[in-house]
């Protein structure tokens, strides 16, 4: 029998939760091939949580991270004291980040000190301009040089990853489109109804 796939999703924002939601459905769909294991940081933790309701998302694991009137570098700390524990516990076979997030920056370098391979969805963006937008820009691109595996949304992105620094190394490229068509497509296709969340919290370290 082939063992599962041992994936780790780690959203924090209501934006990497849109567009994951479809990804994670798909993968939660397929327990004889994936063991899919979904952290929250909680770097939005309102805004998260509305989404995972909308959804009907429980993250398996909830760090809730969120601290009032927080920096990046804050942010950062606590991110890293977290995660690095979290992976050495679950050794996942990949790590999967999406966009641009603190969330996905700080976790794609921790995977990458484990030497866990990282999947960034919606890869290869680029304005050009690291302070356009800010951090945005830079995390983007320090996803990009630690992943193993590009899921680019356009052609464009996908151009991107191929000439920028990124291609010195072997790494496998997807392109595909956009995860939040299939969000948007979920959601005109039913009626919203609210849903009390669960999940497994696990506070931070001071």
């Amino acid at each position: 029998m082939t063992r599962r796939l041992r994936l780790l999703v780690i959203v924090g924002t209501r934006p990497e939760a849109i567009k994951m939601a479809p990804v994670i459905r798909r993968l939660r769909a397929e327990p004889q091939r994936f063991d899919t294991v979904l952290c929250a940081t909680a770097q939005h933790r309102e805004m998260l949580d509305q989404v995972f309701d909308l959804f009907e998302l429980t993250p398996d694991i909830d760090l809730d991270l969120m601290r009032h009137d927080q920096s990046a570098s804050e942010l950062a700390a606590r991110i890293f004291a977290t995660i690095d524990p979290l992976l050495a516990e679950r050794r996942p076979d990949w790590l999967l980040v999406q966009g641009d997030t603190t969330t996905a920056m700080c976790a794609s370098i921790a995977a990458f000190h484990r030497r866990i391979p990282v999947g960034h969805v919606e890869a290869g963006l680029r304005t050009g301009d690291l302070e356009r937008p800010f951090p945005e820009e830079m995390n983007r691109r320090v996803i990009d040089v630690v992943a193993r595996a590009y899921f680019a949304p356009t052609e464009r992105a996908a151009a991107a990853i191929v000439t920028g620094i990124e291609r010195r190394s072997a790494k496998v490229m997807i392109a595909c489109s956009s995860s939040v068509c299939c969000s948007s497509s979920r959601l005109t296709s039913r009626p919203w109804r609210r849903r009390r969340r669960g999940g497994r919290r696990h506070h931070a370290r001071a």
